[in-house]
């Protein structure tokens, strides 16, 4: 068992308490600290309100554009669910996500427009993954954090192996990472060894230091001239929703090995 899977175990019984917290018009969700687990404007429930948020759903980036809403959508950590509204509600996408914590499901459902149409599973994301069948996910988004919020808490070869396991061809990885931590250049560099260097990027880190990593499965990547064009047909579309699809273009980066990957 890896030093993820025990960690993980060990969480499933001694979950923090989640509480909230409002300011200028934004409903904040906590786990046991003052760090911020997600947000969502309270008067515009669709918006994505947190940059690194935002910044996950880059991915859309190297779908094509007639594609959206194609698929199956998985998120592994629900947060304050903006990520599951999204692809639930806007993108109207079939979407399963997985949390530990019952009462952040709970607390989502009462105040953080939980979508009803969205398929929750209340445990543990690697027990999900081992059982979830292969090539049966389109979009992939991963933001596990604990009350430390430090660094990940399933970050390991085994975890993004299973990751990209369940991806259908043409498929998308997202996750948050710490840039300015000093686990990231080993994270990213899992990643890229369960995914393939040639299918990774990064963005530039937001103020705090989230960085969202993405990856693919046998994506085939489009033309600088292609993604301006995709890019351009998000902004249009989803610009209004907080989505600064242009800018992504000028914050991606493939994935260069500056070392043996671990």
């Amino acid at each position: 068992m890896t030093a993820g899977r025990k960690a993980a175990r060990g969480r499933a019984a001694e979950l923090p308490e989640v509480t909230l917290s409002e300011a200028a018009g934004v409903r904040y969700l906590h786990l046991g600290s003052v760090w911020v687990q997600g947000a969502m404007r309270i008067k515009a429930p669709q918006h994505i309100e947190l940059v690194y948020v935002q910044r996950m759903l880059a991915c859309l980036l190297w779908l094509p554009t007639g594609e959206l809403g194609q698929g199956r959508a998985v998120q592994l950590g629900l947060g304050a669910g903006a990520l599951t509204r999204f692809t639930a509600t806007t993108l109207g996408m079939p979407t399963t996500v997985v949390e530990i914590n019952r009462e952040v499901v709970e607390i989502n459902a009462r105040w953080f427009h939980l979508p009803p149409r969205a398929e929750v599973v209340v445990g543990d994301a690697c027990q999900w993954l081992a059982q979830a069948a292969p090539a049966s996910v389109r979009l992939l988004q991963v933001d596990l954090y604990d009350e430390d919020a430090a660094a990940p808490v399933l970050d390991d070869g085994p975890f993004y192996a299973a990751c990209r396991r369940v991806l259908e061809s043409g498929g998308l990885f997202s996750v948050n990472l710490f840039g300015r931590h000093a686990s990231f250049a080993r994270s990213i560099g899992l990643v890229a060894q369960a995914f393939g260097a040639g299918q990774v990027w990064s963005l530039t880190p937001t103020r705090e230091g989230n960085t969202v990593v993405v990856a693919g499965r046998e994506v085939v990547v489009p033309g600088r001239d292609e993604l301006a064009a995709r890019a351009e047909a998000l902004q249009r579309r989803f610009g209004p929703l907080g989505l600064p699809a242009r800018k992504w273009l000028r914050m991606v980066r493939p994935f260069v090995p500056t070392g043996p990957v671990p």
